[in-house]
Formats: structure tokens, C-alpha cells, sequence
């Protein structure tokens, strides 16, 4: 939750994705040129039921009419294998599937060979339309930033750990029958006094210094303020060694979309001049304006704090890595994390078979989706531009259907 773990959050009028991120305040970020994607594709709005079954479920077609394709299916199969441990051991918020129903599948996906990976979907799944199937589908990516593990010249941006001081209780001057839900995050002082926690301005100044916190240095400050937003990435050190690092929490703060701060002051979009509405746009502005960039950013007090992350990829809310070009976001509560899923687009880039791993703050509602793309440039530009409609199909062990009496 991207600052969540990969899908990535709740913190995204810009363009199609980026207007999400920006203004919304989605945790994950989606950089992109105004060219990429069209300003009359915004996402739809979220009008479903609360879960799949009261979305209603209709039968589709035969998986064999869909013609899977070897490449995208042998990814997806790879995906399913990794997500089966996981769902085998959680609840579907979609009450769509029970744990049991996934283990036929699980079990033959294990000795399936790769090269004829269509033949186990067509085996063991059955296809469904959550509502009209009507889909929408944007993309994200892993950012990747120059960093280093140790502190070099060029590379002065702290990259924190989680600190100890960061704790929950309640303030001294707060009455108590207003203490009421979950404490709030914050700090004791020197006095005893729980106060709030060190927003980004007070951390940038040196607030953590010198306590041993420091993770990783980031060498771009602007590009590690768009990394925090997203709430993981890849540090890129000068020898070419990756550091995958993933959210580990947050000071408590409150998030200010910057974006949305730019455009209302005119700094930005339409009748600003040099500066587009993009990603790219608002990244310009704070480079060539450094002093007013800082003080922008720092209208956003949010910080997050990072943890190294093992392993060949992001996580996702299921707890596997995610995949380019295999894994999807989607809403537990209309989709099983971990289920196969078939989109049908007018992108047919991200047409074809993926598999649910992943949640995000502003993929919501049945049929709206988030599609994985990786790291590097070109998942950047291609996760950026990508605003796809069409169809979407669901895929569910043999025999749902029939057991939750869809016919």
C-alpha cells in the first residue's frame, strides 16, 4: 500500500491514473505524460454492491473459446503456483470460494508442465462475469531510484527504518470520552508528554539524525518523495546492486497531495506555461525551483519509513511477489486474491490472462483493475499511459458456479 506494502494504499484534475495519485491521494504512484493517456478516460465511478454475490454472478464462456496463449499462460500459471500456499489459508472477502475449492487446482498446478499451461486453466477453472464485466484497467510499476546502502558524496538523502520512539497512545490533553478507536501514532518527550511524531520538515532538518536509522542514502530527494508515496521501490547503488526496500510504517501524519496543492495555485496544467499536469511536469517544477519545491513538498508531513525486502520482487497484499506482466490489483471483497483473471481491452497490451495478487487504495468496486508492468523505464512509460476498457472475466474452481447455484 503503496505507504502500504506494494498496492500498494489510500493516500491518486490530472490525467486518467496520475489524477488518482495526486489528487485522490492514492499510495501508489503512477507517473505519466499528458500524451499517454487521453483526459477524457478518467475511471468510472465506483457504484457496485458491497461484494461480488450481491454484484451478481453470471456464467461466461467456455475457457477454451478464450484462447489463453502459451506465453501469458505459462506466467500465470508460475503466478498461481506462488499465490496457492496463501489461498489455501485465507478467507475470500468476495464469498465467492471457500478455502477447499482451490485445492484441486493447487495441487495438479504443482506437477503442470509450462508448455501447456492453457490446458490447466481450461481443467480446472470455470469462467464468471462479476456484474456486466464491464472493466477498467490502469497500471502500475516498481520505481527505481539511485541509492546506496552507505552514505557516498552525492548520496545524502536518509532512507529510515522504522523508529523505536514511533508509538500509539494518547494525548495528555485529550479528554477521555474522546478516546475512543485506535490510539493515534506519536512520541513520548523528553517530559513524558505523548506529542505528535516529527513531520517531514522536522526529519529532513535532522530530527532522526545520528540514531542509527539509516537504511540506505537516496541521492535525488525528489525522486525519494515520489518513492515514499508510492511505499516501496528499488535503490539502484553505483555498482549496479539493487536494494529492493518495502513500507514498513509511517510517522502518523497527515498526506497532502502536492499535485493537487500545485494545480490550485497555478503552477501547473492549463495556463501555467512551461509546466504540464503530469508527473513529469511536477517534477520539473520542483528540480527548477528548488527552495519553493522543498517548502512544497513539506506541505505534506507524511514520512515513511522503509524496510529491506528480500526476495526477486515487490510483495503484494497477498504476500508473493509480484510479476510484470502476470500479476493484477484488484478489490478482495469482488475478487479472490489469488484467482486467475481474464481482461479483454481495448489496451491489448495488458489483454489476456493475470492473476490477482495485489489491493490498491483506489482500485475499488467490481471489475476495476491494476496491472503490473515491473521496474525500469519502460514499465514506467507503459504502467504511466495505461488506461484500458472492456471486459473482464473471473475464473473460479470447477464447480462454483454450480455451488452457489448461478446457472
Amino acid at each position: 500500500m503503496r505507504g502500504r506494502p506494494l498496492a500498494y494504499g489510500s493516500i491518486r484534475s490530472f490525467i486518467a491514473v496520475a489524477a488518482l495519485v495526486m489528487l485522490a491521494g492514492c499510495v501508489r504512484l503512477i507517473p505519466q505524460t499528458q500524451t499517454q493517456v487521453p483526459p477524457t478516460a478518467p475511471p468510472p465511478a465506483v457504484s457496485t454492491p458491497g461484494n461480488a454475490l450481491l454484484a451478481g454472478i453470471k456464467p461466461g464462456p467456455k475457457l477454451s473459446s478464450l484462447k489463453l496463449g502459451q506465453s501469458r499462460a505459462g506466467a500465470a500459471l508460475s503466478s498461481f503456483i506462488e499465490s496457492c500456499p496463501k489461498l489455501l489459508a485465507r478467507n475470500d472477502q468476495s464469498g465467492l470460494t471457500r478455502t477447499e475449492d482451490w485445492r484441486p487446482a493447487c495441487v495438479a498446478a504443482t506437477t503442470w508442465r509450462y508448455d501447456n499451461a492453457p490446458a490447466f486453466f481450461e481443467t480446472h477453472f470455470e469462467a464468471a462475469r462479476v456484474g456486466d464485466g464491464s472493466a477498467f484497467a490502469t497500471g502500475y510499476y516498481e520505481p527505481e531510484i539511485e541509492g546506496s546502502r552507505t552514505r557516498i558524496p552525492g548520496y545524502d538523502v536518509p532512507v529510515y527504518r522504522m523508529p523505536d520512539d514511533l508509538v500509539r497512545g494518547w494525548p495528555d490533553d485529550m479528554p477521555e470520552k474522546e478516546r475512543t478507536g485506535r490510539q493515534p501514532l506519536g512520541r513520548y518527550d523528553d517530559s513524558g508528554r505523548f506529542v505528535l511524531y516529527y513531520d517531514r520538515a522536522e526529519i529532513e532538518n535532522g530530527a532522526l539524525a545520528g540514531k542509527g536509522l539509516e537504511i540506505a542514502w537516496a541521492r535525488d530527494p525528489v525522486e525519494f518523495f515520489f518513492l515514499q508515496i508510492q511505499g516501496s521501490g528499488r535503490l539502484r547503488g553505483p555498482d549496479g546492486s539493487i536494494m529492493r526496500i518495502g513500507y514498513a510504517g509511517q510517522n502518523g501524519r497527515e498526506y497532502v497531495g502536492v499535485g493537487s496543492v500545485m494545480r490550485e495555485r497555478g503552477l501547473i496544467g492549463s495556463g501555467s506555461g512551461q509546466y504540464s499536469g503530469s508527473m513529469q511536469g511536477i517534477m520539473q517544477y520542483l528540480r527548477e525551483h528548488p527552495e519553493e519545491g522543498r517548502e512544497m513538498m513539506r506541505l505534506n508531513k507524511s514520512w515513511v519509513f522503509f524496510r529491506e525486502v528480500p526476495g526477486d520482487g515487490p510483495l503484494g497484499a497477498l504476500g508473493v511477489p509480484v510479476r510484470r506482466e502476470s500479476s493484477v490489483a484488484a478489490d478482495p471483497a469482488f475478487v479472490p486474491l489469488g484467482a486467475p483473471v481474464w481482461l479483454e481491452l481495448d489496451r491489448t497490451q495488458a489483454s489476456g490472462l493475470w492473476i490477482a495478487q495485489d489491493t490498491g487504495g483506489a482500485i475499488k468496486g467490481a471489475n476495476r483493475f491494476d496491472t503490473f508492468w515491473g521496474a525500469g523505464a519502460d514499465a514506467r512509460e507503459v504502467a504511466g499511459g495505461m488506461s484500458g476498457r472492456g471486459q473482464a472475466l473471473l475464473f473460479l474452481p470447477r464447480g462454483t458456479l454450480s455451488r452457489l447455484g448461478v446457472e
